[in-house]
């Protein structure tokens, strides 16, 4: 990967590109850590789900702040 994209490859902007990117995978780590709750609950190991749903309180609050960003710097 270069160091150096300025957004000529891509056709968006390094720092808007970074952020669109971190907002998805946010939103997309809250979404498989629900399927290792469910897990660790059908396991019977509540500390591992309780690790677990803090880590997808984390991943949704990315989520929330990157859309949040988003629409400031994008107009929306």
């Amino acid at each position: 990967m270069s160091t150096h994209e300025t957004g000529n490859v891509t056709g968006t902007a390094d720092e808007d590109y970074n952020l669109l990117w971190f907002t998805q995978a946010s939103l997309d780590n809250a979404l498989r850590l629900e399927t290792y709750v469910q897990d660790a609950e059908r396991a019977g190991d509540s500390e591992l789900a309780e690790f677990f749903r803090k880590a997808q309180h984390e991943s949704r609050k990315g989520g929330e702040q990157g859309k949040a960003m988003l629409r400031a710097r994008l107009g929306g």
